[in-house]
């Protein structure tokens, strides 16, 4: 495991230590918190004697995400039983609802706009990011991407979906709204954790102000063609003070704003070759005068031709907004 993981792991397991010893003292302790605190110590111990992620039973490698979400883990994935893997599915299968509940609804509107969404996990839970929130100084829309995979980049997700809804009811200036999310990730959150992710705010007149944090270019489809609008600061979670310049534009009567995560873009085929940038330019740019829902069926009609056969082994999700009478 990263030096940076477990080092963090082992602060958490002294200061959950500290905290059992106390309950495991008290008058109304439960039994099996002295059995926890016996976990933890043989935890701390493996820490000491560098066997900590080293799986018991075959002495693989036990996967650093479930370690993150659970230190207490013994065994790899592989190696556990069938009780234990039925409760395992059971809990990412409730996780992976949970996740959905979170979505906006697909019937989302929003004066001036039409808006559709395509929200598709490769395994029971996403760390894919999709938003859209009706404040009283317009749409924001968010479209993220946490850096890792399974349970802990969900667990991710659901801290971003969080700290934007709660800080969207202050309605701050765009810039400040993501510097402040920045600062709370950063400090809840490993080193190694970050996010790339678009935050937007679109007013009925077409107005947009958006922060493009380390994230794929969004596309602006225009009557000329497709722009490719490129991030302009790094992602979420890397640095604690970073700034977050605001980009801003003004789309016409069926101009629209493409977004996606690299779910798309790096899809792989067969050979090994990537969806790539220029194939989606060169797809949306046909289905420019398209509606929103036309275009994410096309798209993902294309992607899959591109990939068949092959198993998407990342997140993908779509968002695009339309500009209307």
């Amino acid at each position: 495991m990263a030096t940076t993981e477990h080092t963090y792991l082992r602060g958490e397991l002294e200061k959950r230590r500290e905290r059992l010893q106390s309950a495991v003292h008290s008058a109304q302790r439960d039994a099996s918190l002295s059995q926890l605190l016996t976990d933890v110590d043989a935890a701390l111990a493996r820490m000491d004697h560098d066997t900590f992620g080293i799986c018991e039973s075959c002495k693989g490698t036990v996967d650093s995400e479930r370690l993150l979400a659970d230190p207490l883990c013994r065994v790899c994935l592989s190696c556990l039983s069938k009780d234990e893997q039925r409760a395992l599915e059971h809990d990412l299968t409730l996780a992976g609802n949970i996740q959905r509940a979170l979505l906006p609804g697909k019937d989302f509107a929003a004066a001036g706009w039409q808006i559709r969404y395509h929200y598709e996990p490769a395994g029971p839970v996403s760390g894919d990011y999709c938003d859209l929130i009706a404040t009283p100084g317009g749409l924001l829309f968010l479209l993220g991407d946490v850096s890792g995979k399974g349970v802990a980049a969900s667990m991710l997700m659901s801290h971003l979906h969080a700290t934007f809804r709660s800080l969207a009811g202050a309605n701050l200036p765009l810039e400040r709204m993501v510097e402040a999310a920045n600062r709370i990730f950063c400090e809840s959150t490993l080193a190694s954790h970050f996010a790339t992710l678009v935050v937007g705010r679109a007013l009925s007149d077409g107005a947009v102000e958006f922060v493009s944090a380390g994230h794929p270019p969004i596309l602006h489809l225009h009557a000329d063609g497709v722009t490719p609008l490129a991030a302009s600061s790094v992602p979420l979670g890397m640095f604690c003070d970073t700034r977050f310049p605001v980009q801003r534009l003004s789309l016409r009567e069926s101009e629209s704003l493409f977004l996606y995560t690299d779910g798309l873009s790096e899809r792989e085929n067969h050979l090994g070759q990537e969806y790539g940038l220029e194939r989606i330019t060169q797809l949306v740019a046909k289905r420019a005068a398209s509606a929103p829902e036309q275009v994410l069926a096309e798209c993902l009609r294309d992607l899959r031709s591109h990939a068949t056969g092959r198993k998407p082994d990342d997140d993908l999700t779509l968002l695009m907004l339309r500009r209307t009478a």
